[in-house]
């Protein structure tokens, strides 16, 4: 409204100068002082008024006034008439007024003149406070871009965050820092610098962020990474430094940054040396967050999950005092999230939330708020009133493995070899004693899948054991052997299988040490995103030989897995027949009727915790024991 105002009277004013300047009022006919002095001679001229040198000439007969231009203004018009010869009788007949102008009406005279240059000067002013507000990105690419939000109405907080009880804790104490700070300062404690959460995509990083915002009380900045950085040298270093000024204008604050590993990277990495421009930038956050002038409170919250490739200056103790780190929740946690993001939706009575919970191991926070999300969306679109349990498990299939696609039609023959080849995944996971059980198997095609079989552990699990990995293995290839033992051919059906088997098998003699003939050691240096679990390259730490011995080693672990694999459905021919024809009737078989049909045969004893073996004391007492190194979690369930 206030920029529609000042448009307005802009408007008003240049079409008042329009009108002034093209409005004006018709002016007398301008004629020679000589055929003045011809027209006072005969008698025909009332009056003259003088201003200046110009005379308004006004006839008896009521005609149009007329201006003449004496030469000189020292001479008056009774002189300049008489000598031109007009009897100084005929020029006392005339009333001839003098009239002095005032300063009211010079000024109007001039105004013509004035009005276009003032103009001008008030929109180019107008134009530079526009520039200098911020709204010209032109003017204004010096400026912080940060956004910021007062705490007086705080949308999210602690009590919206859950199944990350560490990370809550851990911030919990720097809100309480800044809302009681002489509970610290008074045992030497001093405010922390800064505060770096760490974790996977979708954990939330952001999440807890504004949560802190909401339970502070104080101030709180918000500002992406790649905000600081433009095509224009220094103005990184500039908005940073405009972001460290308004922040300590309103400390104590807080201030949020998101991807800070878009300005954060490793200084002088790359090829062809640096961006000097993303330097510079990190160069003035390194000085803002611990230079000399930083007796200041302001904390610095930063997420990112690269947290390999920030620099080492901008990590030490000082500027990033705390690392937090988020990991996907355990089922607890999901659990938890569950209640969260089902608040204010009509959720059925008998809904089991901790069932689900058990279903989606690997699931992040983003992951499960999708999952509620699209059972809501699943329950409006079959108009039903309340979100069920059904919703949840079917939208947990559409999450994982992608939405239906009923309508693909396919031959008969390729449905015979689909339902074959599930259930010889489906016979072969139920055989083994390690592997986990089979929640359902179902022909109907899925996102780029033509089939798929569910199975998902009971507890969450942190650590990857080799007789797990084996039977495993053994179930990814029950899919392939089925389609060998019946139709005596194999399919491209089982290439996501066999690919991954093949890299299974490679980590377990490469990375996890579990080739009994290479032994417990390496192979190949790796570079890898931290969390994502991306290889970006490999470098030889091995020679030829040792190659030929990993490539004979993967080999072996999968032929080994593939021969259990047949062996058990050569001895359960009939299962698998009885399975396989029963999915081409009904498509879909849910985990309880897939187990009855093995009633008759007893249940393969699950794995207990192994219990630890007592280690020999084999060195003196007084030798320190070398550190142990934390173990490599299991990689995300199927």
């Amino acid at each position: 409204m206030r920029n529609g105002l000042i448009y307005l009277l802009i408007l008003v004013a240049v079409s008042a100068l329009f009108f002034q300047v093209t409005q004006q009022p018709k002016q007398p006919t301008a004629i020679p002082i000589s055929k003045l002095a011809q027209s006072v001679q005969a008698g025909a001229v009332k009056k003259i008024s003088v201003s200046g040198t110009t005379l308004t000439v006004t006839y008896k007969e009521g005609g149009p006034q007329e201006t003449a231009l004496k030469s000189n203004r020292d001479v008056s018009v009774e002189e300049t008439l008489k000598n031109l010869g007009v009897p100084a009788e005929k020029v006392l007949a005339v009333d001839i007024v003098y009239e002095q102008p005032t300063q009211w009406e010079s000024l109007l005279a001039l105004a013509p003149y004035i009005l276009p240059l003032v103009f001008l000067g008030a929109l180019f002013f107008f134009l530079m406070r526009q520039a200098q507000s911020g709204n010209n990105q032109a003017m204004s690419f010096g400026k912080s871009r940060a956004r910021m939000f007062s705490s007086d109405k705080p949308t999210v907080t602690f009590a919206d965050v859950a199944g990350v009880d560490e990370a809550k804790a851990e911030l919990a104490e720097v809100v309480e820092f800044l809302k009681e700070p002489d509970k610290f300062t008074s045992l030497g404690a001093r405010i922390p610098k800064g505060v770096l959460v760490v974790g996977p995509p979708g954990t939330g990083k952001t999440l807890l962020a504004r949560a802190v915002a909401g339970e502070a009380n104080v101030p709180f900045f918000s500002i992406s990474g790649s905000e600081f950085v433009e095509m224009f040298v220094g103005v990184g270093a500039s908005r940073v430094r405009d972001l460290f000024e308004q922040a300590k204008r309103n400390s104590p604050c807080i201030v949020f940054v998101d991807e800070v590993d878009a300005v954060g990277r490793h200084r002088g990495a790359g090829l062809g040396g640096s961006h000097d421009e993303r330097e510079q930038t990190l160069n003035q956050i390194l000085v803002e967050m611990d230079g000399f002038d930083t007796d200041t409170k302001v904390i610095i919250v930063a997420a990112t999950n690269r947290p390999d490739i920030l620099d080492p200056a901008l990590m030490r103790p000082g500027r990033f005092d705390r690392r937090v780190i988020l990991d996907r929740p355990d089922m607890n946690g999901r659990k938890q999230i569950l209640g969260v993001h089902v608040k204010g939706k009509p959720i059925a009575k008998d809904t089991n939330l901790e069932l689900i919970a058990k279903q989606t191991p690997g699931f992040s926070g983003a992951d499960i708020e999708n999952l509620v999300n699209e059972a809501a969306i699943l329950a409006a679109r079959r108009n039903k009133k309340e979100i069920t349990t059904t919703e949840l498990k079917e939208s947990i299939e559409k999450v994982i493995v992608g939405p239906e696609r009923r309508s693909r039609l396919i031959g008969e023959d390729e449905k015979k070899i689909v339902a074959y080849h599930e259930a010889g995944h489906a016979i072969v996971l139920r055989m083994l004693p390690n592997c986990d059980p089979v929640h359902k198997v179902s022909i109907i095609s899925r996102g780029m899948a033509m089939g798929y079989t569910m199975h998902l552990p009971d507890d969450d699990r942190y650590l990857g054991r080799r007789v797990k990995f084996m039977d495993d293995l053994a179930g990814l290839l029950g899919g392939r052997v089925a389609e060998e033992i019946v139709f005596g051919d194999v399919t491209t059906g089982a290439a996501n299988d066999l690919e991954r088997v093949t890299d299974t098998a490679r980590a377990m003699v490469t990375r996890y040490g579990m080739s009994e003939k290479l032994g417990p050691r390496t192979f190949g240096n790796r570079e890898e995103l931290v969390f994502l679990g991306r290889e970006i390259s490999e470098q030889r730490n091995y020679s030829e030989e040792v190659a030929q011995q990993i490539d004979q080693e993967v080999k072996q672990i999968i032929s080994t897995a593939y021969g259990k694999a047949k062996e058990i459905l050569t001895q359960y021919r009939a299962k698998l027949d009885a399975l396989a024809d029963r999915l081409i009737r009904e498509e879909t078989i849910e985990g309880p009727e897939f187990e009855a049909m093995f009633s008759d045969l007893p249940a393969p004893p699950r794995p207990t915790k192994p219990a630890p073996k007592p280690e020999p004391q084999t060195r003196p007492r007084d030798e320190p024991e070398s550190p142990r190194l934390a173990p490599m979690p299991a990689p995300s369930p199927a």
